[in-house]
């Protein structure tokens, strides 16, 4: 095993992780979230669908812009407190954060730590490095696997969807200056990372920012605790234990099983197997045990991405995004049956494989 390939590759993606869970952190602790909701609540003028459609979108920028931890660990809570304070269904905005959390995490490289680790074999088409490379190539994909979720969404909850609510109160704001500044920092990351700023640089800078505001501002916004050192030990752990494992021959097995070919029908079963290997073990570890059967093909890459990403929606662990969001459920008060989301992502996993993969094969 070469470390020190191993390290240059993973470092800057740590490196991202960290300074992006900083931003999303004091974002959420100076009120940027709230603010969105709010806003989101006083937009629909009542309109419950107006109301979730509008918690959609915003899910699928955090998601985009921010990753889907983002989206699972920040988001949560604020649209499950909004729902509390309209008195509508909980159980609608639980599983629109959780299921777009992984389903929205195909739009941009930052969106998924898999995405990052991918970006380094996309370099191998011409402009798939950058991130208009990545979007060109998932667009189609990632459009397809929101849109069945969303139509998924609206099946299950259509009862919760009609009528109206009132709108309570606003809320009482903060220090305006950091939350104004806050949202601008957030605002401007989606177009940083799209015009091809280096995504560790870009929220390196968000995060130095927001930091040096909050120590001139509001100190005791400031704490170890920002920092994921748990997340960061626990991922750099599994780079190590799958690179071992296939220095002794995992490769070689799931190159088989995983198959060839850029056809429909071996792109669906390279998505397949990123799918159920994400809901077996986890979805990062499978997509470092599957890249080397796709890494010759941005198609096939493509596929894996989309069964690494939007597969896992079956078992509780097939995601951290997924753990996380339960943690934040639970501390909102709002159960979580781990029976019912398994059923439920029976039906919608294969839906979303199915579609997400076809939208890739007629785009490209």
């Amino acid at each position: 095993m070469d470390l020190a390939e191993l390290v240059g590759r993973v470092g800057p993606i740590l490196g991202f992780l960290v300074c992006i869970t900083v931003v999303a952190e004091l974002a959420d602790q100076i009120g940027v979230f709230r603010l969105v909701a709010q806003g989101a609540s006083r937009l629909a003028r009542g309109s419950v669908l107006a109301l979730w459609l509008l918690v959609v979108l915003v899910a699928v920028l955090a998601t985009a812009v921010l990753s889907l931890d983002t989206t699972a660990v920040l988001l949560t809570p604020v649209v499950l407190t909004l729902a509390r304070q309209l008195r509508l269904n909980p159980g609608l905005f639980a599983y629109t954060a959780v299921w777009l959390a992984n389903t929205a995490s195909l739009f941009l490289p930052v969106s998924n730590l898999t995405n990052l680790l991918a970006l380094t074999h996309l370099a191998e088409q011409p402009g798939g490095s950058s991130a208009v490379g990545f979007a060109a190539l998932l667009w189609p994909a990632a459009l397809a696997s929101v849109l069945i979720t969303v139509a998924a969404l609206a099946a299950i909850f259509r009862r919760s969807l009609r009528g109206r609510y009132t709108q309570p109160p606003a809320g009482v704001a903060g220090d305006r200056v950091l939350l104004v500044l806050a949202s601008v920092v957030c605002a401007l990351l989606g177009p940083a990372f799209l015009l091809g700023v280096n995504v560790f640089l870009a929220s390196a800078v968000a995060a130095f920012i927001l930091v040096a505001v909050c120590l001139v501002r509001d100190r005791s916004l400031l704490s170890w605790q920002l920092l994921p050192w748990k997340v960061v030990v626990g991922v750099s752990v599994l780079f190590v234990l799958v690179q071992l494992a296939h220095d002794h021959g995992l490769g070689a097995l799931l190159g088989i099983i995983a198959g060839h070919g850029t056809g429909w029908a071996d792109l669906l079963r390279m998505s397949g197997v990123g799918a159920l290997s994400a809901n077996l073990v986890d979805n990062l570890p499978s997509y470092l045990a599957l890249e080397p059967a796709a890494a010759d093909s941005p198609l096939r890459l493509a596929a894996l991405l989309i069964g690494v990403n939007a597969g896992p929606l079956v078992t509780p662990w097939a995601s951290l995004a997924t753990i996380l969001w339960a943690t934040r459920c639970r501390s909102a008060g709002v159960p979580v049956s781990w029976k019912r989301f398994a059923l439920r992502g029976l039906v919608l996993v294969p839906l979303l494989l199915v579609g997400s993969v076809t939208a890739l094969w007629l785009a490209h």
